[in-house]
């Protein structure tokens, strides 16, 4: 009578390897810096390199409850109007005579409450999906944005509140150092605790996740208003960095953001993604403008490539299943 052994041991092999998606994302990584190694002689100068990451790292502290966001099988598309309101309201109440460090709490505090409200009308209003929602949100809060302010900028900071947006840590820029800080608690927050299980477990199934004693509610609104948070964040380093707001500013910061999450490997249906890929990818789609800067590349070319990324980013995980089933019946056969 033959034995029958069971391996619980999973075969490696370099396919396999080759299509994590966060390798992928290193190699095009590689790829976009000799690219622009090549076509710019300024390109390989490592402080003007680490200088460079000044220009997006505001954006990308939304990156990270972003992710929370999409692994939920949410959007929020209010982001950038949540950006300038809470940049708008700071700098006119420092102008009013606030000290700036109350103004800055006052910024964060704006930023949760109007993500706060975005998951409050979620969860009261089931029917209601989120990209009307926050669609909905994204009109009004740059709407109040321009009745206080109109048209106009509001400015005239502290220097102090300068060095937030432009400051160093001896050779490292001081958002460089709190983003990755940023990033390690909310990497760490998503894939090693409680919290971040059931955000995955909510993702892929949230009806099992409800009878399995998930507040899903709680949890909902927990995620948006953190967004609402760190969409403060942002509002404070970029009027530090351009040292001034107004209504219009972060415009479009809610497709970037979204881009570079998604071109991380989080999926927008639901359920999957790592954190890692979203920071890599962070950094990915800013160096690849700031290479094609150099060389006065179009903003167009700049969006097509994303785009492409973006498509590439969607086709790999279904050319993986196609070339899993196709092993799976050859191996049958």
């Amino acid at each position: 009578m033959n034995k029958r052994i069971i391996d619980n041991k999973k075969d490696t092999n370099l396919k396999s390897f080759f299509f994590q998606w966060e390798w992928l994302l290193v190699l095009i990584f590689i790829v976009i810096n000799i690219i622009n190694a090549n076509l710019s002689p300024y390109y390989l100068n490592f402080n003007t390199i680490i200088d460079a990451t000044m220009t997006f790292l505001d954006k990308a502290f939304i990156v990270l409850p972003m992710a929370f966001i999409l692994v939920l099988g949410d959007i929020d598309i209010s982001v950038g109007s949540t950006v300038a309101l809470s940049s708008v309201i700071m700098a006119v109440l420092y102008n009013m005579g606030l000290p700036m460090p109350i103004a800055m709490l006052v910024c964060l505090a704006v930023g949760a409450l109007c993500g706060f409200l975005n998951g409050f009308i979620l969860v009261k209003f089931k029917e209601l999906s989120a990209v009307i929602v926050t669609l909905s949100t994204m009109i009004i809060y740059r709407g109040i944005a321009y009745i206080i302010l109109e048209n106009q900028a509001s400015g005239n900071f502290p220097k102090w509140y300068t060095y937030l947006g432009w400051g160093y840590v001896g050779k490292i820029p001081f958002i460089l150092i709190v983003f990755i800080i940023f990033a390690i608690i909310f990497g760490l927050l998503l894939h090693k605790t409680t919290f971040g299980r059931k955000v995955f477990a909510m993702g892929n199934n949230i009806t099992a996740s409800k009878f399995s004693g998930v507040k899903i509610d709680k949890m909902k609104i927990i995620i948006f208003t953190l967004t609402g948070l760190m969409s403060a964040v942002t509002a404070i380093f970029l009027a530090s960095r351009m040292g001034s707001t107004r209504p219009n500013v972060a415009t479009g910061y809610e497709l970037d953001v979204i881009a570079m999450a998604v071109l991380g490997g989080i999926s927008s249906a639901g359920g999957k993604g790592r954190m890692i890929g979203a920071v890599i990818s962070i950094f990915l789609i800013g160096f690849l403008r700031y290479g094609l800067g150099l060389i006065n590349i179009p903003a167009q070319i700049l969006l097509i490539i994303i785009g492409l990324l973006l498509i590439f980013a969607v086709m790999i995980p279904n050319l993986k299943k196609t070339f899993g089933r196709g092993l799976r019946t050859n191996v049958s056969k």
